[in-house]
């Protein structure tokens, strides 16, 4: 036999294995195979020289591909290379190629919602009653104002304690009357507050409208029904074009009300520098007149009004939307805004609630005195957001009430009270006092407002 007739051992080889494996025109599946590492060498689909391994009657995972569904029928043993290099080519499986099931969606279901075995359950499962007790305890909002209550309460208990005079009904009623003013200014701070504001000018106010009330009723004669109603306007009008400024020209209200205060206390100045007293007869009945209940008992005009003043408030901020709306202002800004909450008209509102509030404390602080003068009340708006503050007010806003500033001012008598009682301490205690519970309140609300942010 002529040896160029005589095929390779190779070429045998071949023929033998593309008679076993003939291509399938009508399949439409491709081979979903591990990807193989990049080599220089040929692969053993590629020189046909493979060998059967271990796992050569394995059949491999499938993933169809296109519209046709898979057909059945036999699978081949060696898949023949498509002529196209860029397409997916089936590989044989090869001994060292893992393919690994994925997991089953009722799996995945049921280990997500398998409990855990650390986390909140553990954490909350080494807790004990005594620190269930101090969460709740410290995410509750009415935390502070008790605070300030059953302070006040010791404070008062202390006083008739050391002084048997100190519990005498007038004595408590002159808390008020003596911080009637007061009262009122806390009351408008309060609304500034709670929007997250401040303002620095409710001092320098008061004093302008005694220095402008004498002014007028000594030297020009105006009589008292004209004087008070156009001081109350004044500072509506004062405070109204404050919240404008900081509101549309978006500038702190820190920065504005300082101006403020710089502005309204120039202004009594340049009226006057010296002491007015008012000698006018609508005034002085007004600062003279008695309401008694009883016979050991009897209350001021200042004092009806600031509490006139306190019920309103109290009213306004929790039964109406200006009220809801100024706590929403305090609580987030941007969400009152998405909410479509009247942020602007809002803002200015409780600036002019806060002149007006000013305007009036400065007529009772003119019936209570009977002068103006342009050093009263200085540092006074500091006492107000002292209250504020003490009567659980959170200076970031959103967070607080009217009656915990009627609170926070009756403590702040209830010390002053106490040093005259004592008669040796100096009133300069009295600030050293009221310094220490501001601080100690401040703590308290930076940790009740970290536990609500945690």
């Amino acid at each position: 036999m002529n040896a160029a007739s005589t095929p390779s051992p190779r070429t045998a080889s071949a023929s033998t294995e593309n008679a076993a494996a003939p291509p399938n025109p009508d399949a439409t599946e491709t081979y979903n195979v591990a990807p193989q590492p990049e080599s220089d060498h040929a692969t053993p689909a590629e020189s046909g020289d493979a060998a059967p391994g271990p796992d050569a009657g394995h059949t491999p995972a499938r993933a169809y591909s296109g519209s046709a569904p898979p057909q059945p029928g036999p699978e081949p043993d060696h898949p023949v290379p498509h002529g196209d290099s860029n397409s997916i080519v089936p590989q044989p499986v090869q001994a060292d190629t893992a393919i690994e099931e994925l997991p089953r969606p009722t799996d995945i279901t049921l280990h997500s919602m398998a409990p855990p075995e650390t986390g909140v359950v553990a954490r909350q499962s080494k807790t004990g009653a005594a620190w269930r007790w101090a969460r709740a305890v410290r995410g509750n909002r009415y935390v502070p104002v008790l605070a300030t209550a059953v302070l006040f309460a010791i404070m008062y208990a202390v006083g008739v304690a050391r002084y048997p005079a100190f519990g005498y009904p007038q004595v408590f009623v002159n808390l008020f009357i003596d911080n009637a003013f007061l009262l009122v200014l806390a009351v408008g701070m309060t609304f500034v507050i709670l929007t997250g504001g401040i303002d620095l000018s409710v001092g320098a106010v008061l004093a302008l409208t005694t220095v402008v009330s004498a002014w007028l009723v000594t030297q020009h004669g105006w009589p008292a029904a004209v004087v008070m109603p156009s001081m109350l306007a004044g500072g509506t009008l004062f405070g109204a074009g404050m919240g404008a400024v900081i509101q549309y020209f978006e500038i702190q209200p820190f920065i504005v009300t300082l101006a403020g205060m710089f502005l309204a206390r120039g202004l009594a100045y340049v009226i006057s520098t010296d002491s007015t007293t008012i000698t006018d007869g609508t005034y002085t009945r007004l600062a003279q007149q008695r309401i008694h209940l009883g016979s050991e008992v009897f209350l001021s005009i200042g004092m009806l009004v600031a509490l006139a003043v306190v019920a309103v408030a109290f009213v306004v901020l929790h039964y109406t939307r200006l009220g809801r709306t100024v706590y929403a202002l305090g609580g987030n800004e941007q969400s009152a805004l998405m909410m479509g909450l009247p942020v602007a008209r809002t803002k200015v509102t409780v600036y002019a609630i806060s002149g007006f509030c000013s305007a009036l404390g400065g007529i009772l602080f003119t019936l209570y005195t009977l002068s103006g003068w342009s050093l009263h009340a200085v540092g006074m708006e500091l006492d107000a957001i002292a209250s504020v503050v003490i009567g659980g007010t959170l200076l970031t806003g959103g967070s607080g009430f009217v009656l915990g500033t009627v609170l926070g001012v009756l403590t702040l008598g209830v010390i002053q009270t106490i040093i005259s009682f004592q008669g040796t301490l100096s009133s300069w205690w009295t600030r050293i006092v009221i310094g220490a519970l501001l601080l100690v309140f401040i703590l308290l609300q930076r940790l009740l407002s970290g536990s609500r942010t945690r």
